[in-house]
């Protein structure tokens, strides 16, 4: 899949991946935004991804895919036309980046990393598997005042207020210091979805989903509030696939 607000970079791109063998092209995308919607989609197994895209920009689609992609994740091959931007591709683990306007020889090393990368994946999967992180079993939560200890599994959600994120449960909020962002990695391998970029929901805890305006939703909640959470349109698309499965 490319991933290109360019008309004419996109089109060089694809100009190149033509002329490769075995290459199934998927439908492109211009923004991050659309990217994530068609990711859900069509699943790609290679990312060409544009680093500076209008809205959501290449980086964060490429960390919110990984959050979200089964295992293993896409290879995801960069392109950019600033040297400096190039760096960037290994916050996630990219396997290559591109300088525009690309230069054919340099797009071939790129395509024999890619193909290496798809053999290690294969020769390597049982050890992955084995190395993929474990649930925690318990949360200690600093409100401050004391630690409190929590189980993943009774959290409904959690939200920014102000500067203390608020985790709720079905009997209480805890009051906390840390980022939602912080939690949502204590909490890696447990049901929990990002809906919103203010919100980290625990699917296990949903009753229904509502569609809303503009391709976003609510999810309603099992708790005794039967509280709503806004997921934005990028989330929606994704959250039904992930029920699917």
């Amino acid at each position: 899949m490319i991933a290109e607000d360019e008309l004419m970079a996109r089109k060089e791109l694809l100009y190149l991946l033509n002329e490769e063998k075995g290459i199934i092209l998927t439908p492109h995308a211009e923004t991050g935004e659309q990217l994530i919607e068609l990711y859900s989609e069509h699943r790609p197994d290679v990312i060409f991804l544009d680093v500076e895209m209008p809205g959501l920009t290449g980086m964060e689609a490429a960390r919110y895919i990984l959050k979200q992609a089964p295992i293993p994740p896409p290879l995801f091959v960069f392109t950019t036309a600033y040297d400096e931007y190039a760096m960037d591709a290994f916050d996630v683990e990219a396997v290559d980046y591109l300088l525009k306007p690309y230069d054919e020889t340099r797009f071939r090393r790129t395509m024999e990393r890619i193909r290496k990368s798809f053999t290690s994946q294969k020769n390597h999967n049982g050890i992955l598997d084995k190395q993929r992180k474990p649930p925690v079993g318990k949360l200690l939560i600093d409100d401050g005042e004391r630690m409190v200890v929590v189980s993943p599994d009774s959290i409904y959600f959690a939200v920014p207020n102000r500067r203390l994120l608020e985790i709720h449960t079905e009997d209480e909020v805890i009051l906390s210091r840390m980022t939602l962002h912080e939690l949502e990695e204590q909490l890696s391998g447990y049901s929990f979805f990002r809906a919103h970029r203010s919100y980290l929901v625990n699917l296990d805890h949903v009753l229904e989903i509502t569609p809303w305006f503009n391709g976003t939703s609510n999810l309603t909640l099992k708790d005794k509030n039967r509280t709503k959470i806004p997921v934005s349109r990028s989330a929606s698309k994704m959250i039904l696939e992930i029920f699917k499965r």
